[in-house]
């Protein structure tokens, strides 16, 4: 029997050699191509792009080949190219779509194929529903041109292009700040670089070649992945540090003193700097797992509020609809007005080193001045692996939400993805079983960081207790 090929919150993704195989590849493709005939007025056409990850390009150029066989003419990426780069190049040249061989920041064992519509957003459930029926359980070999047939698409020109006009570079060049980036041998090499490179922005840079094995682990903006950009950013005077991981659709910040930031506190940063330098009124758009710092700075500056499902495809929406000035997940994802509904990475900490530059303050500060201006909010996560009996058990009992948690009365029950509880000192608490692997992710939030350890003991409590 044919594997089963699921699309989840970003595509699929697989082990590389197990699951992921052209064979797999193929009928997922088949999926796509019979998905675009149906809903394409004309002769569908797409781009195809890839990471830095193994194979990648073989990849990219087999889908190429399937796709011009299957009648969707295929445009085949020159290099390994960021996610948000495609899906901006998508919307420019009026595409069908992009189909990205990426498996993001997961392990490098993995690889995925991503599938964004032609407003360059994340394809929502009811279109990777669409596709998965229509995946066959065989396909036939390619038998369209040969890869070297293509013309190659120059993707980084245009996306380079528009990044120029969404940052404000001269602001960073006339701060004097020294930067430290990170691509974390992903697909952000050689973009955020060349845009400050031409700025005269002087930068210190590690992990800028192709690594297939990204160094041993994930290619992910975490404390233990930053320490090495940390030490050349001591030694070399950079005050700002910048990751990308994988293919570069998420970002890590390094303050002043080189340690992470948690991308909730990037997320209000800047929504509050974007407000109040280019004067947007739009709304903020959030998961519903992400700080309510967010809503604290939507409220300061009276603009509206919007909380979705965790996943970046609805979001997207909000800036498809024009309706957000800033849209973020707490998992270091976040997009801006005027810009592409997916998540950017290499714009995130570009605004970030604007912000920086203009303030004339560090992040650290800044979030501190933040908390002076709304409050304080401390969030934080936490992963529990379960067994499916586990999961199971913990299902029946997120159904019946309690009346108190943590000594705290719930003020209101919100399920829009998982249980989320409000608690009557503003604090709260969510459970979310993930969708795609035997996890379940506990997040919390409270006004204090004393507050903050009760309720996460809280929580740890509930959940064993359900298991």
């Amino acid at each position: 029997m044919a594997d089963s090929i699921h699309f989840g919150t970003s595509g699929w993704r697989a082990i590389l050699g197990e699951e992921f195989t052209f064979f797999n590849v193929a009928r997922a493709l088949t999926g796509i191509a019979e998905y675009l005939h149906e809903h394409v007025a004309g002769p569908p056409e797409v781009v195809v792009g890839h990471d830095t990850r193994f194979l990648g390009e073989r990849f990219a150029g087999f889908a190429a080949a399937q796709l011009q066989a299957m009648g969707v003419k295929a445009q085949l990426a020159a290099a390994a190219a960021p996610t948000p780069a495609l899906a901006y190049y998508a919307v420019k040249n009026r595409l069908a779509g992009v189909i990205n061989f990426t498996a993001s920041h997961n392990p490098p064992e993995y690889n995925g194929l991503k599938f964004s519509t032609a407003a360059g957003a994340p394809a929502p459930p009811e279109i990777t529903g669409a596709i998965e029926a229509r995946i066959p359980g065989t396909a036939a070999a390619p038998s369209g041109d040969p890869p070297g047939s293509f013309v190659p698409a120059d993707i980084r020109t245009p996306y380079l292009a528009r990044l120029q006009e969404l940052v404000r570079l001269d602001v960073i060049h006339a701060a004097g700040l020294k930067i430290g980036l990170d691509p974390l041998w992903g697909t952000a090499r050689g973009y955020t670089h060349q845009l400050l490179e031409q700025a005269n922005v002087p930068c210190v840079i590690v992990h800028d070649y192709r690594d297939v094995l990204f160094g041993g682990h994930a290619p992910e903006p975490e404390i233990q992945n930053t320490r090495e950009l940390a030490q050349r950013m001591q030694a070399a005077g950079a005050t700002l540090g910048l990751v990308t991981d994988g293919d570069a659709d998420r970002f890590g910040i390094l303050d002043e003193t080189g340690e992470l930031v948690q991308p909730n506190y990037v997320l209000a940063l800047l929504l509050d700097y974007l407000i109040e330098s280019r004067g947007w009124r739009h709304g903020a758009g959030k998961s519903v797992a992400t700080t309510h710092l967010l809503n604290a700075v939507a409220e300061y500056h009276k603009i509206p509020l919007y909380e979705t499902p965790v996943g970046f495809k609805y979001l997207g929406e909000l800036i498809i609809k024009n309706q957000a000035t800033l849209v973020g997940e707490e998992s270091a994802g976040l997009t801006i007005f005027g810009h592409v509904p997916e998540k950017d990475g290499i714009l995130a900490g570009l605004l970030i080193a604007e912000m920086v530059a203009s303030r004339r303050a560090g992040v650290r500060e800044q979030i501190a001045a933040l908390f002076a201006k709304v409050g304080s909010f401390y969030p934080a996560r936490e992963n529990f692996r379960l067994t499916r009996e586990q999961r199971s058990r913990l299902s029946q009992r997120l159904e019946d939400a309690p009346g108190q948690f943590a000594g705290h009365r719930v003020s209101e029950v919100i399920r829009t993805d998982g249980l989320k509880l409000l608690l009557d000192d503003g604090a709260w608490v969510l459970f979310r079983p993930s969708g795609t692997e035997p996890v379940v992710r506990i997040y919390v939030e409270s006004r204090t960081l004393q507050e903050q350890a009760a309720l996460q003991a809280a929580a740890r409590k509930f959940l064993l207790d359900s298991a």
